[in-house]
């Protein structure tokens, strides 16, 4: 059984970091690229972030570029979400997802997610 459970998210204020993990099991963790979506309250789920099964390669939306990074140890199943600099607009809750093969900045080629953390930040 495929899981996938994120951790690290919270309360923090504008201008602050968090780091946000996102563990799997049940797959070959190295076969899968991974992302990182979000869905604020009343909102569609967007696109935040993406790398490929090596690390090599990553994506993000023009929202967070320079502020998050994406990274992942494959060695540990973990892929990983450095977010700084947060503003008020990233609150949501943060969901990271799996896609066999290639990466996506789309939802719907992943195959699984998770439950997501929530991430608020106060401005």
């Amino acid at each position: 059984q495929v899981q996938l459970v994120e951790s690290g998210g919270g309360l923090v204020q504008a201008g602050g970091s968090l780091r946000l993990s996102c563990a799997a099991s049940g797959l070959t963790f190295s076969m899968y690229s991974m992302g990182w979506f979000r869905q604020a309250p009343g909102k569609e789920r967007e696109f935040v972030a993406a790398i490929s099964r090596s690390g090599g390669s990553t994506n993000y939306a023009d929202s967070v570029k320079g502020r998050f990074t994406i990274s992942r140890d494959n060695a540990k199943n973990t892929v990983y979400l450095q977010m700084n600099s947060l503003k008020a607009e990233d609150t949501a809750g943060y969901y990271c997802a799996a896609a066999r093969g290639v990466m996506w900045t789309t939802s719907s080629p992943y195959d699984y997610w998770g439950q997501g953390t929530q991430v608020t930040v106060s401005s």
